[in-house]
């Protein structure tokens, strides 16, 4: 998320500055502030935030064909969600099975690629496998927006059922394992890189997995790790099945690895690898035991954390969405002014796309708006060229925008004041 330049009001449209100032407040919201508070009055809160001040703008701009489908309710009351991405044969299906305790239905553990699908592995007390059709159909489950992606996708999507104590306060999501060359492209008969994508988003934590004697990275893996790179704050990677090797060739090993993903990444800060040997065999070398099981403390206490810090998550990824929305409306609005009323629309349309780039600086600069917060440019053409006459979008209605910029300056704050004196009410401090 880009940094907030100050407002100059330029339009009627411009935001003002106690809304800008108020969302960039609102991106970074104090954990500590949120312990005592009342979960599911601001799960509530947020619904009902979203539901009257951001999806109204969503629908008249049509953000869901830009960009993602509108939220569900479940997604609010979800458990946390941990995406677990990585190419073949690293130990994904390993290391799931080492976190729930036991095997689960559905696992597929072999030297060949076996992950040819898309797994979440939730908590119930009736272990079993369930379809994916089934899975996206229900209303308590975070799946629904998963049918825009068809038949193909689903078929290759499904759930596992398990008993497991972890599995109470996370859902883990296991993916088709990343192959390379020619191999990726087979059996890829859906938009393999947009499902990654909506997984990412709602994700409470991504973790992406390498094994310590295969370091190479794949096209395809270059794709999923460029997917994520909105989402760099949530990624977490893990270098497995370390215990193969002495520390020297640990240390050069990080460091290769630590090279490979600065190259691919591109972001100002690095993100925490995790050193470890998930899997249910013996240690193969005890020289770095002790430290393969700190760090395997630290994940597991990192993971066991996500339910305390859902509330954080859920309030940042809507201020983020809100944000998303509001640029997206105003690119819309400029494009659509941009367009002539009678003649020449096609013509105009094609220029307009050929150099939306520079079109994103001239609405930055017409309406205060922060380039970071902008689309990507390349993913925005083709949604763009879908569109058959940009004139026919709805004239901007500056009240959705005033109620949105109510979003930063009074919902989110005075929900966070309730929510905390709920919470302080529910659970006095002793005298």
């Amino acid at each position: 998320m880009g940094a907030v330049t100050p407002p100059v009001t330029l339009s009627q449209y411009a935001p003002s500055a106690r809304a800008a100032a108020a969302e960039a407040k609102a991106d970074l919201v104090d954990q500590s502030h949120l312990r005592n508070m009342d979960k599911e009055l601001i799960f509530e809160g947020l619904k009902r935030m979203y539901r009257k001040k951001i999806l109204p703008l969503e629908e008249s701009s049509k953000f869901p064909h830009f960009h993602s489908p509108s939220l569900n309710p479940a997604d609010f009351e979800a458990k946390p969600m941990v995406l677990i991405v990585g190419q073949y044969s690293v130990g994904k299906t390993s290391f799931i099975r080492s976190l729930v305790g036991k095997d689960f239905p559905g696992q597929r553990v072999g030297p060949e690629p076996t992950t040819d699908r898309f797994t979440a592995i939730m908590y119930g007390e009736d272990e079993g496998v369930m379809p994916g059709h089934a899975l996206a159909m229900q209303a308590d489950q975070p799946f629904r927006s998963l049918q825009q992606f068809g038949n193909n996708f689903l078929s290759k999507f499904e759930g596992s059922v398990v008993n497991s104590p972890i599995l109470r306060n996370i859902t883990l999501v296991d993916s088709p394992g990343v192959l390379s060359g020619e191999k990726q492209r087979i059996g890829r008969d859906y938009d393999f890189s947009a499902v990654i994508s909506w997984f990412a988003e709602r994700a409470d934590l991504i973790v992406v997995m390498f094994d310590a004697h295969k370091l190479d990275i794949s096209d395809e893996l270059k794709m999923v790790i460029d997917t994520l790179k909105p989402h760099h704050d949530k990624v977490r990677v893990l270098l497995n099945k370390a215990d193969a090797i002495d520390t020297q060739q640990l240390m050069r090993v990080y460091g290769a690895l630590m090279w490979s993903l600065g190259k691919v990444m591109q972001t100002p800060e690095v993100c925490r690898v995790y050193i470890g040997s998930f899997w249910d065999a013996p240690l193969a070398n005890l020289e770095n035991a002790l430290l393969l099981e700190r760090e395997k403390r630290d994940l597991i206490e990192e993971l066991m954390g996500l339910p305390d810090n859902a509330v954080v998550r859920r309030i940042n990824e809507l201020v983020k969405r809100a944000r998303s929305v509001k640029v997206h409306a105003y690119i819309i609005h400029y494009l659509r002014k941009q367009m002539p009323y009678l003649y020449k629309k096609e013509e105009k349309q094609a220029e307009l796309i050929a150099r939306l780039d520079q079109e994103f600086v001239a609405c930055a600069r017409r309406y205060s708006l922060p380039l970071g917060d902008f689309p990507n440019v390349g993913k925005f053409k083709r949604k763009l060229r879908e569109i058959r006459d940009i004139s026919k979008f709805s004239k901007l209605d500056k009240s959705l925008v005033a109620e949105m910029d109510k979003v930063f300056t009074h919902e989110i704050p005075r929900l966070m004041e309730r929510a905390q004196r709920g919470g302080h009410s529910a659970t006095p401090s002793p005298q």
